[in-house]
This record gives structure tokens, C-alpha cells and sequence, in this order.
């Protein structure tokens, strides 16, 4: 895999910092866990409506990705639609990196 967005999200959900799923992920948003919220670009309206409201009240960012749930399932290793970042450090870059590829980098 040569995708660094979904290899960092590996990576992360090797170290713990990442939490998958719709009710997971409100609930790291609602504790103050979560510092980044991620989803597929193929998130299902229902899920949206759940966890985007969430994270606009606790002023955590919601990002969509130019990535489908199967590419994100298949880079966690576990049905995933929408995950949160537990990690500044982590977040930082992935932001990073989303910015790039949205200004045409890699």
C-alpha cells in the first residue's frame, strides 16, 4: 500500500489512537478524546446525521476523505465508515497530509 493517509491510520490504530466507529467515535468526541474525525467518502447519511452534529457542538473537526469505506476498512483491518484521532501528534499530520493532497500534492 502505498497510500501515506491510510498507512498513517494503520499506524494509528496500532498504537491505540484511533477509535472506529459511529457510537465509539461520539463517545470520544463527547469525553474530549477525539482531536480529529475522519469519514468515508461513502458515509452513509445516517451515520453522518449522528456524529457530525457531535462533533460541531464539542468544536472537533470533521473531515470527509477521498477514501471509500472498503480503502478504509481494508487499511484498519476492521469495517470502519468513520473513525476519530486520539492523538494531537497523529492528527497533526494527517491533516497534514489531507491538505496536501486537497492542493493537488503527494
Amino acid at each position: 500500500m502505498n497510500d501515506r493517509l491510510l498507512s498513517l491510520l494503520g499506524i494509528c490504530r496500532r498504537a491505540g489512537r484511533l477509535t472506529i466507529g459511529c457510537d465509539p467515535v461520539k463517545e470520544s468526541i463527547e469525553t474530549g478524546k477525539a482531536c480529529l474525525v475522519l469519514a468515508a467518502s461513502d458515509i452513509s447519511a445516517n451515520t453522518a446525521s449522528k456524529v457530525i452534529p457531535v462533533a460541531e457542538r464539542f468544536s472537533v473537526d470533521f473531515v470527509t476523505i477521498s477514501r471509500c469505506k472498503d480503502e478504509l476498512s481494508f487499511s484498519l483491518g476492521k469495517t470502519a465508515a468513520v473513525v476519530s484521532v486520539t492523538d494531537e501528534g497523529f492528527a497533526k499530520k494527517l491533516r497534514e497530509i489531507i491538505s496536501a493532497e486537497c492542493k493537488g500534492g503527494n
